[in-house]
Order: structure tokens, then sequence, then C-alpha cells
């Protein structure tokens, strides 16, 4: 019994109702909470402040290709262990423990597919798997999806999300990646081809400086850090303030790196027009 005031009153024990784990999702950008569903249901987009949250490959492309139509490559593709490299874990180690967590085999899926009925390629990058690094297999993935595309004449499009660029458990192997793609889209450019870039939130270091910066169409996500090195490693480096909104799309856009920002929700139908505009099959 508990008293208060000298009066008694009975306490009452309510048993506290299990709650659902992943039920709410916090959002990055307000710090709102959010049902996870309605999250989901506007691609993980905020309907409070428009925040992108990042997603997997495989929910990439369920959102640009056409139900049922893509058709994927080199699926069973797997990093092996040149270097033999220990640290903290090993490699190896580290590639089970990703491929456990994510359900993929490494950090890119390539394929063909159709978006709104137009044949395209189609890549996309991982940042859940080490990073999104391109190691061995991202390289050669990405690079027999473009001599592929070249095959059949089709358009390009791939998507970065990368904030680990070359992967160091590989390397100068890894680094040997960066030239590798980057001759793969010269050979799409001479054969007349289009490549469109689409750079997701964080899209960094290798990535950029090689394959995700050669697009003829440069696209972004709103918000997306994009660059070589981060904001933080560059202001420590030249000690002075950076601008307001320094790395991130918009600021980019101003400054003439990218051609053009798009939400998520309009990315498809935005991807689709240019091609028929840019390949005159309008």
């Amino acid at each position: 019994m508990a008293s208060l005031f000298g009066k008694k009153y009975s306490t009452i024990k309510v048993k506290k109702k299990d709650i659902p784990e992943g039920l709410w999702a916090k959002c990055e950008g307000c710090g709102q909470l959010l049902f996870t569903k309605v999250l989901v249901e506007n691609m993980r987009v905020c309907p409070k402040c428009d925040y992108h949250h990042s997603i997997g490959a495989r929910e990439r492309i369920e959102q640009l290709a056409d139900a049922n139509s893509f058709v994927e490559m080199d699926a069973d593709m797997v990093s092996k262990d040149p270097l033999e490299f220990t640290g903290v874990k090993s490699y190896l180690a580290k590639i089970k423990e990703d491929q456990a967590a994510t359900g993929l085999k490494d950090a890119a899926i390539t394929g063909e597919a159709k978006m709104n009925g137009l044949p395209v390629v189609l890549g996309v990058t991982d940042s859940r798997f080490i990073m999104g690094s391109m190691g061995s297999v991202v390289g050669e993935k990405l690079t027999r999806a473009i001599e592929y595309a070249i095959k059949r004449r089709l358009p390009v499009i791939i998507v970065s999300g990368s904030g680990g660029g070359a992967r160091m458990y590989e390397g100068c192997l890894s680094l040997m990646q960066m030239a590798k793609t980057s001759a793969a889209i010269a050979k799409l450019h001479d054969a007349g081809l289009l490549y469109v870039s689409v750079l997701t939130n964080p899209t960094m270091a290798g990535i950029m400086a090689s394959f995700a910066a050669l697009g003829d169409l440069l696209v972004a996500e709103p918000g997306a850090l994009i660059g070589f090195t981060g904001p933080r490693v560059i202001k420590q480096t030249i000690r002075q303030e950076l601008p307001p909104g320094f790395q991130k799309s918009e600021f980019l856009l101003k400054h003439g790196l990218i051609d053009s920002i798009v939400s998520r929700k309009q990315l498809k139908n935005y991807l689709v027009s240019m091609i028929e505009v840019l390949t005159g099959n309008e």
C-alpha cells in the first residue's frame, strides 16, 4: 500500500506490452520518430524533412527497374584474399560478416533491366558492404557490365553509394580497378553510348575519383556527400573553415560539378526521360 497525505492507495502493477523491434525509425535528418512502414513506403525519404536515408542495392534496383525485368550478371562472383590481410579481423572474416548482414556476395550488383520498358544496363554499389568500397570483384563486375552494354548497344546507369573508395584489404589490386573501370567507360564513350552516373550519400574517394565522376550526365540525390576526402580531413589539413554545405549535392550543383539534383521519388522517370532525350529515342 502507498500513502499520499495520509490516504492509502493500492499499487497496481501494469504489464508492459512488448513493442516489436523495427516498428519505429529515427530520421537522421530531423530526428523525428517515423513508422518504419511509412518510411519504406516513401522510398526511405523522410516525409517531414525530405532527408534521403541510405538504402541497399536490391531495394534500389526494385525502385528503378520494372517489376521482374532485372536479370543479374555475375551473381556468384566473390572476393579472394590475395594479400592474406590481417588486422583486428581478417579480410575473409570481414567478407563473411558483411555477406551475412546484407545478403550480398560483394558491394555491387549488376545486370540488365527495363525502366518504363526501356532496356538499360544497371549497376548499384551498396554502402553496407565494407562501406561500398571497390575491390577486385566490384571493379570486375562493373567492367563486365559496361562491356556487355557495348555489345548490346545499351545505355549504362551506375548508382554509386560508397564511402570506402578503393578497398585497402586488396592493396594495389583494388587501386587497379579505378583505371580498369575508367578504361571501360572510355570504350563506352568511344562506342557512342550513354552513361548516366547517379551519386548518392555517400559517394567518396576512389569511387568518385574513377567511374562515378565520368558520366555523360551526373545526377545526385538531395543532401548527398560527394567528394574525394571528407570535409573533416580537409578542414584539419588546410586549417580553414569550410563553406556551408561543402561537398553536399546542393553546393556541388551550384559550383558546376554535377548536372542535376533529383529526389528519389522522381528518379526513375527522370532517368528514363533523359535517356530518351539524349539517345534520340523519344
